[in-house]
């Protein structure tokens, strides 16, 4: 049977304008030494910036931790149930703490409070109520208040945890932009992702080194080309001199058309030197796989074979455009 309830496609518009606008809300009403003293203590820990909440307030701090853990931060969520059952073993002077709740009356994690004074940890409180007993006792206290919530009872929690997360979001972007991270410091804590790859991925890492055979001197016969392209498996030979120092490149499509191009008779006195292409483009070890990437494809011909050359020209082996494509650049 269809539904005749009309389906309100245009409260969806209503509820993220009302939460964009609790966000804006929360910008316009913060408090610039509070702001200033929470930075201060988070640039200046020499620990751990542990997060705790209950509910949703603790999906959001996990959010928060992993994101500073994502700019190099050492941060971690505590439950604070597993916290009053021995896990506040691993909270130290030095460390700083973060606690959210909309109410600020949490009870687990008002239970917390005495047991954090005690060990001198400073407490940030991102708290809904700054009047709550969380907002009384911190060290420095956050504004995350809204006027309602977006649940049409405003029961749900939603436009809290939204202020809440954004609080937390500017707090590490700008603990980011104090410690100067970098792209590459960024990538070093995402090396699987694309970016991590393409920012700490080298040459080195991808190379095809081959055996002895993946290189033979400019006298070597075509049949000893194409021995060496069969047994290599890189799909080219690298061509060098006897310091092992790199002259040319013959790849399998190089011995084709020379193949092609050259009477039967002659293909006796054909050599590596002949075939080869002179003075090839290559690239050092220590360059990174995605620069190698670009300089095979962003040619009006692509590269699919690129030797791989010391500072001396010393020949190190061979990369190719597969390995790289296949290593998710």
């Amino acid at each position: 049977m269809i539904s005749t309830v009309a389906i309100p496609v245009h409260q969806m518009a209503e509820l993220l304008k009302l939460e964009a606008s609790a966000i804006h809300q929360a910008a316009e009403r913060l408090d610039f030494a509070q702001i200033e003293q929470s930075l201060t203590l988070l640039q200046e820990c020499k620990g751990k910036v542990v997060l705790s909440g209950v509910g949703k307030s603790g999906i959001v701090a996990q959010k928060i931790a992993a994101t500073l853990m994502s700019i190099g931060t050492v941060a971690f969520f505590l439950h604070p149930c597993e916290a009053l059952h021995g896990d506040l073993g691993a909270v130290t002077p030095e460390d700083v703490v973060i606690l959210l709740s909309n109410s600020g009356e949490t009870e687990e994690l008002v239970q917390m409070l005495p047991h954090l004074k005690h060990r001198r940890v400073p407490i940030i409180a991102l708290v809904g109520n700054l009047a709550s007993t969380l907002a009384r006792q911190a060290d420095v206290v956050l504004d995350a208040s809204v006027a309602r919530e977006a649940c049409p009872l405003n029961l749900a929690p939603t436009t809290s945890t939204t202020v809440a997360l954004a609080i937390g979001d500017a707090l590490a972007m700008t603990l980011m932009q104090m410690r100067g991270v970098t792209e590459k410091d960024f990538a070093i804590n995402h090396p699987a992702g694309r970016l991590g790859k393409r920012l700490t991925l080298q040459v080195k890492d991808l190379m095809f080194e081959g055996s002895s055979e993946a290189k033979l001197l400019p006298s070597a016969s075509w049949l000893e080309v194409v021995t060496a392209i069969t047994k290599g498996g890189a799909g080219a030979v690298s061509i060098v001199d006897d310091q092992n120092r790199l002259v040319g490149l013959v790849t399998d499509g190089d011995l084709r058309r020379w193949m092609q191009r050259t009477e039967p008779t002659a293909l006796v006195s054909l050599t590596a030197e002949a075939i080869m292409t002179k003075q090839p483009v290559a690239i050092a070890p220590d360059a990174l796989a995605y620069d190698a990437l670009r300089l095979m494809e962003d040619r009006p011909s692509q590269i699919s074979v690129l030797p791989v050359v010391d500072d001396q020209n010393y020949c190190m082996g061979l990369l190719r455009l597969h390995d790289l494509l296949r290593s998710g650049l």
